[in-house]
């Protein structure tokens, strides 16, 4: 009796484990990069999940590298949980997968961040170029390229 009873027991924990909803929801967040001159070289997506060196040291970042194309070029993020997050992209013509700049830290490839965000004179910060992912809900950003 006692085996069969620790058996019932046993279904009936995993039958509530199965059957209860997860707190922790997942989202998807695909970054659609436009305003690419040319095949040459490779388009990077930073995701940033904080401020922490937004928006071109991607150390606090996860980046994607792909295959630059003038049609556009779309970076995919699976499974993210709710939270802020901010996005920076490059294209990277040289290979050296960052965003070179010249004396000045101008830019001299191109790039762009979520919201579009482009300030004069200095780099975007997190706060302009953050969005939410709520509920597990999955987003859509455009970024458009520009030197």
């Amino acid at each position: 009796m006692l085996s069969r009873s620790l058996s019932l027991y046993s279904l009936l924990s995993v039958a509530l484990l199965v059957g209860t909803p997860s707190d922790a929801r997942a989202a998807d967040i695909v970054i659609n990069v436009s305003g690419i001159s040319e095949a040459r070289g490779s388009i990077g997506c930073a995701l940033f999940p904080d401020g922490r060196g937004f928006p071109m040291d991607n150390s606090g970042a996860t980046a994607l590298w792909l295959p630059a194309d003038p049609k556009g070029v779309s970076c995919r993020y699976a499974n993210l949980p709710d939270g802020t997050y901010a996005v920076s992209v490059s294209h990277d013509l040289n290979g050296n997968r960052r965003t070179d700049t010249n004396f000045l830290g101008m830019p001299t490839e191109a790039w762009g961040v979520s919201n579009n965000a482009r300030p004069t004179m200095r780099a975007p910060r997190f706060d302009e170029a953050a969005f939410k992912v709520v509920g597990g809900q999955s987003v859509t950003i455009d970024v458009r390229l520009a030197r």
